[in-house]
């Protein structure tokens, strides 16, 4: 009974290890076949909760140097006539692994595709802007790429500046609002300097300050229709080998569910019927 007990406990253990492989590798075969359809190297930056986490505790991810480095070197390691598509799903994260990608994005010859299939915010924004193409799901979101210092947007910290006698204003604030400054400025050259390449140079500088003056929040969602508004020319054509990689990516496990639907497309406009 002892040795059945332990040989559980072992089975329990290595189980989510086995299932964690293998949706590894279907991942990979799924990502082959979407690269074989477009004749194109597919790199994926999708950031969720992973159903298998530390202790059972959930680990956020965001945009990081680890995620540059890696796709630096992906973009390396893809000859310069061969497009490359981006599958994009994350909140945003550290302006410098951001620009970097960004950079590696425009300085690649051939085309570049980015695929938003829910949402690309913040250094997502800025990393989707870079591309030559850019693909959202109907419902999909961009947003302002507008810096934060901290837990505070660097527009706002300047808005300090305005609103108060520079004598009662306090030294850390006055240094937060010098670098708050620089950090604009920064994003808006990066960002004027992408879109110069896509649009005339008013019109540029014109959407760059709108993205990185501080106009909406910094989660303020920026649908296909606000960017077509804007001259941000996004297309809705989404592969679905796209959304099927999606769920490749699960979200930690609840206890009760809060979606729930019967996960088969329905082909006609109204749901079966019970025979």
């Amino acid at each position: 009974m002892s040795a059945l007990i332990w040989l559980w406990i072992f089975i329990a253990l290595l189980l989510p290890f086995i299932k964690q492989r293998q949706i590894e590798q279907a991942r990979i075969k799924l990502i082959r076949q979407l690269e074989k359809k477009r004749n194109s190297r597919v790199i994926t930056l999708i950031h969720r909760q992973e159903a298998v986490s530390f202790l059972g505790i959930p680990i956020s991810r965001y945009i990081d140097i680890e995620d540059s480095e890696q796709i630096l070197r992906a973009i390396r390691l893809t000859p310069d006539d061969m497009p490359i598509d981006i599958v994009l799903h994350t909140p945003g994260g550290l302006v410098l692994a951001a620009e970097q990608i960004a950079h590696a994005i425009r300085r690649h010859p051939a085309r570049v595709t980015v695929f938003v299939p829910h949402y690309a915010m913040s250094g997502g924004t800025l990393i989707a802007m870079a591309a030559d193409e850019i693909i959202l799901d109907e419902n999909a979101v961009l947003g302002p790429v507008d810096p934060q210092l901290g837990s505070y947007p660097a527009a706002s910290i300047l808005k300090v500046l305005e609103q108060k006698p520079i004598k009662e204003i306090d030294d850390e604030t006055l240094i937060m609002a010098d670098i708050a400054k620089k950090a604009v400025s920064q994003v808006k050259s990066l960002v004027l300097k992408i879109l110069k390449e896509k649009m005339p140079e008013e019109k540029a500088e014109e959407l760059a300050s709108m993205l990185t003056e501080g106009r909406w929040t910094h989660d303020y969602p920026l649908t296909c229709q606000h960017l077509a508004e804007m001259g941000i020319i996004v297309c809705n054509e989404m592969p679905e080998e796209v959304y099927s990689l999606m769920e490749l990516y699960p979200q930690t496990p609840q206890r009760r569910p809060t979606a729930e639907y019967v996960p088969v497309p329905y082909k006609n406009s109204k749901p079966p019927q019970e025979q």
